[in-house]
């Protein structure tokens, strides 16, 4: 009987592990980083952080590789695979901490989970969509202070959770359909006015149809629907028209586009 019982004890830790493995994957834990919720509203600072990280080098892939519409030339960006290496290798050397300001982890989170992006597909050069690789927002990818993190973590278990809804126009999953990559590395010096014009800029252009009484919305709205309400009685709308060049009536239907998978190769 003391056998069965310590049979099935290993049979339940081992279901136990196999969980938190998926749920870390999946991204409903940190997988170990911190969540640090931005203090409302956010400021472009420098201080009050032990760290000031140096986003110089992807910052120059970035201007190099990516043109105004945010498309990717992967096919040049290849011949620079030493300094995206060298890149990630020095935020894989850093450990984020409470210790670190919330624009200081906002920028370094960003920027990780966009350059991890380009690496991936880099990695596969003949797919056509990001789904075409294996588990891509689950697999551990990203190296951090020794850790493999997932896209799906980064996105889902740190930065959803840091209370900035404005990051789902920041990181770009390499899709037509995403935001734009910008054409600059996020710092924690510019990282309100980053965020503004990357919102701004997604909100206004055709992946969004909106008029005075017409919001047929990018299907991001629909993906993270509740981290836009902010306390606005279950609506996308004053969200919408807070960055809205042309404000969207009281009421109107909210409909979703399509979302289009392709690769944002140039």
């Amino acid at each position: 009987m003391k056998i069965y019982t310590r049979i099935l004890s290993l049979i339940a830790i081992a279901i136990s592990l196999q969980s938190c493995a998926l749920l870390s994957a999946g991204g409903i834990t940190s997988q170990g980083q911190p969540t640090k919720e931005v203090t409302q509203p956010l400021t472009s600072t420098t201080a009050n952080s032990a760290v000031n990280v140096d986003h110089s080098q992807w910052d120059s892939l970035l201007k190099k590789y990516v043109n105004e519409k945010g498309l990717v030339d992967y096919d040049a960006f290849q011949k620079d695979r030493p300094l995206l290496n060298g890149y990630l290798d020095q935020l894989a050397n850093l450990d984020p901490s409470n210790k670190w300001s919330e624009q200081e982890l906002l920028a370094y989170y960003i920027n990780l989970y966009n350059a991890v992006t380009v690496e991936l597909i880099l990695d596969n050069p003949e797919v056509k969509s990001i789904k075409d690789i294996d588990a891509p927002w689950t697999k551990g990818r990203a190296r951090v202070d020794g850790r493999l993190l997932s896209l799906g973590g980064i996105e889902n278990g740190v930065l959803r959770k840091m209370n900035e809804p404005r990051i789902h126009f920041a990181i770009n999953c390499a899709s037509i359909s995403c935001p734009p990559l910008l054409r600059e590395a996020y710092t924690a010096g510019k990282i309100n006015e980053q965020l503004d014009k990357a919102t701004k800029q997604f909100i206004n252009s055709s992946k969004n149809d909106i008029s005075a009484n017409t919001a047929a919305l990018s299907s991001i709205f629909k993906f993270y629907t509740e981290d836009f309400y902010r306390g606005s009685n279950k609506s996308l709308l004053p969200y919408i028209n807070k960055y809205a060049n042309t404000q969207v009536a009281p009421g109107t239907p909210v409909t979703f586009k399509e979302y289009d998978w392709g690769l944002n190769k140039q």
